[in-house]
């Protein structure tokens, strides 16, 4: 177990290491909410705001930041599903495997690096998001309980881009194929606007993906609002199911020794 610990660590600062003299992947991902939470809470935000009948009370950049902040986490997945797609790519892998490493480390540093990654653009978003109006009223607690959820959604979604990153011939290849999670599930659910401004086969599959709990779950923690009762283990439940799906995938892919 101590050796284990120990090449997961190794990995870990490896790929710290590697986003710190090529940050300009993190950057990228950070980019596109930080462009979001400004071109939809600035520029069109009072529209939004009366589009959807919002009254007295009814802020659109309290509604609109923590679905930014789950953009933010697809966002990231681009990063670790390149790096493993050019560490399966360039032989760096090849070369692991016939040292005395734990066979799950390598992956792992990747999971863990992003999050650390991950975690750093989510304070930068939540400090953007406030000065230009967002105002929660979470308690010490609810704070923890929202992290905790991003954490394990960031945690889920890594594994399952890596597993996607293992699939891909080319690195740009695995640029690509992480889009429908970076850009479709953000954008078709509730991030922008409620359910129910939705056209209907839109709205069916909004509310049956994994984003949409886990936003209302992020809403209810930080500002309070009302959710349904089920939507905060729903939340989990997906988190679960992408992580373990993402998991086996991604160590089958990998123990492999080949691109598919």
């Amino acid at each position: 177990m101590s050796y284990a610990v120990q090449d997961t660590a190794t990995m870990l600062r490896r790929n710290l290491r590697h986003a710190q003299r090529y940050p300009g992947l993190s950057l990228g991902a950070l980019g596109m909410p930080v462009i979001m939470i400004l071109l939809f809470g600035l520029v069109f935000g009072d529209t939004f705001s009366a589009g959807l009948g919002g009254g007295a009370g009814f802020d659109y950049i309290d509604f609109l930041t923590p679905g930014i902040l789950l953009m933010s986490i697809a966002s990231g997945t681009m990063s670790p599903a390149v790096a493993v797609c050019m560490d399966m790519t360039e032989g760096i892998v090849a070369r692991f495997r016939t040292m005395a490493i734990f066979r799950p480390a390598v992956l792992t540093g990747h999971v863990l690096g992003n999050v650390l990654v991950t975690m750093v653009s989510l304070a930068l978003v939540v400090g953007f998001a406030v000065l230009i109006g967002f105002r929660p009223n979470a308690s010490l607690g609810d704070w923890l309980l929202a992290a905790g959820l991003m954490i394990a959604l960031t945690v889920a979604l890594t594994w399952f881009a890596i597993a996607l990153g293992l699939t891909s011939k080319t690195p740009e290849a695995a640029s690509n194929v992480v889009l429908p999670i970076s850009l479709l599930l953000p954008f078709l659910s509730n991030t922008f606007i409620p359910l129910e401004s939705m056209p209907s086969g839109i709205r069916w599959f909004a509310e049956y993906q994994p984003f949409t709990p886990t936003i209302n779950t992020l809403r209810h923690l930080l500002l309070g609002t009302p959710m349904d009762s089920g939507d905060g283990w729903l939340a989990l439940a997906w988190c679960a199911a992408i992580a373990v799906v993402g998991y086996f995938w991604a160590q089958k892919n990998y123990n492999k020794g080949t691109v598919a």
